[in-house]
């Protein structure tokens, strides 16, 4: 198994599906692009930025089950076949849950737990490309905290006339 991390969701034209994005952590730091429903997209991207539901959404409302009798110890993409990708919820006593990985890596990652994917999977379902640079991703990381601190009166008055 590979580690990875869930990078984000982008909506692929020309019908802009919804893709999950997973990243290799170390070595190739391949891309393993996982298409998801519009629902999964949303779920996955609230658990990524840990938004708190009033009232429990479906990934939460599982996570908290699972806490009561249990916990998540890792997710696994497992396989690929026919074009579905699989993926086990790994729990703490080493029982398997087979769920979609849209699923899987949403409760996961709200858990805080690993994400992997199998290696054969990856040697078949990803890709590589380069950024520009490996620091834009750190970049953009550190800008997203710095905004967390910035208010509108760190802009000053606006112009008027």
């Amino acid at each position: 198994m590979v580690p990875v991390r869930v990078h984000g969701v982008a909506l692929l034209p020309p019908d802009e599906t919804p893709v999950m994005l997973l990243r290799e952590i170390t070595g190739e730091r391949r891309w393993l692009p996982i298409a998801i429903g519009a629902p999964e997209a949303t779920a996955l991207v609230a658990a990524c930025q840990q938004v708190v539901h009033s009232r429990p959404d479906t990934i939460e409302l599982i996570g908290q089950v699972i806490e009561v009798f249990g916990h998540v110890e890792r997710v696994e993409v497992t396989a690929l076949d026919a074009g579905v990708f699989f993926s086990d919820l790994v729990l703490g006593d080493g029982v398997r849950v087979s769920a979609r990985p849209s699923d899987a890596v949403a409760i996961g990652v709200r858990a805080g737990v690993p994400l992997e994917v199998d290696e054969a999977v990856l040697a078949v379902a990803s890709t590589t490309f380069e950024l520009a640079d490996d620091d834009v991703e750190q970049q953009i990381a550190d800008f997203r905290v710095e905004l967390d601190y910035v208010s509108p009166e760190d802009f000053g008055d606006p112009p008027t006339g």
